[in-house]
């Protein structure tokens, strides 16, 4: 990465000046001198960008000043010196305008500097200055993208030094770009450019104090056409469509990145064990730090854009391709996000055999260390923070895997992506599972906990305190942990009895407060109904259903609570009832019973309790008792009835037999009509309704006339 380079160059970028000078006298060996403070360098260093030749052209104004004074018997004088300049530094070319030709040769290459010994043309003596003019290029060597010299019609990066020997203030440095570039310093530090009337963009420092601790990396790119390219690529059976944009003159970069992304998109989706996320597929387009703010890569998911540096390596490309599934739609933290793109991004890049290690902690990133739930958005946090921040996501990424294992990871996925929460509702022996509960947000870091914690048998709390909360997260977790045992205590006791959904939603939403007054109530029902169950069990009644029925319904337990006490009434009353049968019932019960059903009763009220009809039972209940308690007095009525029916048929039946008797005496003997036991001139019906005196006889009537013939 850029940084990381441009950091390494400013400890290297020193130039140096060493100077020999030589004594007058030919017959006396000359001394070797140091450079400074005896000869010293400032210069004024352009930097000129020239994209077309694909070279920074560096042009020095060198000032070089002999601060020996000579003494009676000698005289000092230079007529050479050494000076560091960049790395793969090339062309050379070193003049002034005194007499004389100086020359320019490569005293010693590394990686790091090349040392130029400069002939002056001329003997530089004691107390003088002259001015030469030293001239090379920077040219683009081709290559890895992380190199430290591009430049090309598009991008243009390379590193930037000031020239002196040690200790000399006054050098200056100038950097001219063409018209059209956008330009950011990656690294070091230089004044704000200026453009000017022909749109060129010039950076200038002013006279520095101590030339060789400047530093600065430059980045600039010129917006304009990229080179676009389709590639394809099939995931989970459906193809998907890449569109590659690449500068027009890094067409490596296209076939690189093209290539890879194509390969690893399909493998991904096997390893996080879902298919393609997007409706469409995806634009990966070449950038410069500027637009990743500073960053290798940045995904858009909206756009469907991700941007990758164009010195970014492999894994950073397959970090990038990862985020099409992480992104902020399947897992709703930055830290969640880039911890697991970052895994699956290594583990596609083990599979495909590119290298790739991730950010590993290391004790300078541990001194930055804070809790993830403390990473803020993109730009705001320091790079110490970041790079930290990297490290952990990984790391912590890493352990889960570790402890989840990947088809459990995969299930969890499953389930963000269906937006399905932690605590679903359990299935019933021998019934279809119930729909799934789901929520509205892809899971935070409280949500993802519950889900892994959900599919898995391990706790995955000890890794939260470690990497991810803050101080203050750490009640909820402890609050956490009670309610979970509470609601799985609950759960036990439930037995097929589901608990109803606002206690799983209030667990899922981590308000614990609100999950322990439910379930406390839970536990007041469940313990009703085992009180209802043995009463009823004693009272040889079934529970009817509805009390499930109500502990399920998402009211908070009050239609439970009613119902459990209906139940309790309703297997009450049925007792009371049933305790009211006589067991030897006597003569009167037994007349009083003469007739009713009350044991009818008590089983429909049994039937209607064990159906839910607890008004029903307790009035078929009461119906059986009411007969039962009013057998005597009923029998007792009954009885007095029977006698005084008896009774009044007897006199009944005397006084009709005495009024036959005096009808026969006044008429003689006459024949004896057969009775109509049946008519209304029954015996029955005469005996009940005739007067024992003789109708006064009036006149209309046979035996009127009859009888006052007689008389």
């Amino acid at each position: 990465m850029i940084a990381p380079l441009a950091r390494r160059l400013a400890g290297l970028g020193l130039a140096t000046a060493l100077a020999t000078g030589l004594l007058a006298t030919p017959a006396i060996a000359p001394p070797v001198r140091a450079a400074a403070p005896d000869l010293t360098i400032a210069s004024d260093a352009r930097y000129d960008v020239q994209p077309e030749q694909l070279r920074v052209r560096v042009t020095l104004r060198l000032v070089l000043t002999n601060h020996l004074r000579d003494s009676v018997t000698r005289r000092y004088y230079f007529d050479r010196a050494f000076l560091a300049v960049l790395p793969n530094s090339s062309g050379f070319k070193f003049s002034w305008a005194g007499e004389g030709t100086p020359e320019v040769h490569v005293s010693k290459k590394t990686a790091d500097y090349t040392l130029l010994r400069l002939d002056l043309g001329q003997r530089l003596f004691s107390g003088k200055s002259a001015t030469y003019t030293l001239r090379f290029d920077l040219v683009d060597p081709g290559g890895e993208p992380t190199r430290d010299v591009r430049v090309g019609e598009s991008l243009v990066s390379f590193p930037v030094w000031a020239f002196a020997t040690d200790g000399t203030p006054g050098s200056t440095v100038k950097v001219v770009f063409p018209a059209g570039f956008q330009v950011d310093v990656d690294a070091g530090e230089i004044p704000e450019p200026a453009t000017n009337a022909d749109g060129q963009v010039i950076f200038q420092t002013r006279e520095l104090a101590r030339p060789l601790s400047f530093f600065a990396y430059l980045v600039g790119d010129r917006p304009g056409a990229y080179a676009e390219r389709k590639v394809g690529s099939v995931v989970d059976g459906e193809p998907v469509e890449l569109t590659i944009r690449a500068w027009p003159d890094d067409p490596s970069w296209a076939d690189r990145v093209g290539g890879l992304v194509g390969r690893a998109l399909p493998l991904l989706a096997d390893l996080i064990g879902l298919g393609w996320p997007r409706i469409d597929g995806l634009v990966v387009q070449e950038a410069a730090s500027r637009s990743t703010g500073g960053y290798a890569g940045l995904f858009d998911p909206i756009e469907g854009l991700v941007e990758v540096a164009y010195y970014a390596d492999d894994s950073v490309v397959l970090h990038e391709a990862a985020h099409a599934w992480f992104n902020g739609s399947l897992l709703a933290d930055r830290w969640a996000n880039e911890a697991f793109a970052s895994y699956y991004g290594l583990q596609a890049a083990g599979q495909l055999d590119v290298a790739g290690q991730g950010d590993e902690l290391t004790p300078e990133l541990m001194a930055a260390a804070i809790p993830l739930n403390a990473w803020g958005p993109i730009g705001r946090e320091s790079s110490a923070t970041e790079d930290y921040a990297y490290a952990a996501a990984l790391a912590l990424a890493r352990e889960i895997a570790l402890r989840s294992g990947p088809q459990m990871l995969q299930a969890i996925w499953a389930d963000a992506a269906a937006r399905v929460g932690a605590y679903q509702p359990p299935a019933r022996p021998g019934a279809t599972a119930p729909e799934p509960e789901l929520v509205v947000e892809p899971p935070d870091w409280r949500g993802l906990l519950d889900l892994l914690e959900e599919h898995s048998a391990a706790s995955f709390d000890d890794l939260w305190r470690r990497w991810v909360v803050r101080e203050t997260d750490i009640p909820l977790l402890d609050a956490r942990l009670e309610a979970r045992s509470r609601y799985f205590e609950v759960a036990r006791a439930a037995g097929d009895w589901r608990l109803p959904t606002p206690v799983r939603a209030a667990l899922r939403a981590w308000r614990f407060e609100t999950a322990s007054d439910l379930l406390t109530s839970a536990s007041e029902i469940l313990a009703a109904r085992a009180e209802i169950e043995a009463a009823a069990a004693t009272s040889g009644l079934a529970p009817p259903p509805t009390l499930q029925t109500a502990f399920e319904l998402p009211d908070g337990f009050s239609a439970a609570a009613q119902e459990a006490s209906a139940e309790r009434a309703a297997i009450k009353r049925y007792d009371t009832a049933a305790a009211t049968r006589p067991t030897q019932p006597d003569a009167l019960q037994r007349l009083g019973l003469w007739g009713a059903t009350p044991d009818a009763d008590l089983a429909r009220a049994r039937d209607l309790f064990a159906a839910g009809d607890l008004a029903g039972s307790s009035d078929a209940a009461g119906v059986a008792e009411a007969i039962w308690a009013g057998a005597e007095e009923v029998g007792r009525g009954r009885l007095v009835s029977i006698v005084a029916l008896t009774l009044a048929l007897l006199v009944a039946v005397a006084l009709f037999v005495g009024w036959l008797r005096g009808r026969r005496g006044r008429r003689g003997p006459r024949p004896m009509p057969v009775p109509d036991l049946e008519g209304p001139n029954s015996y029955a019906t005469l005996a009940a309704t005739q007067d024992p005196s003789p109708p006064a006889m009036a006149g209309g009537g046979d035996e009127g006339h009859r009888g006052a013939d007689q008389d």
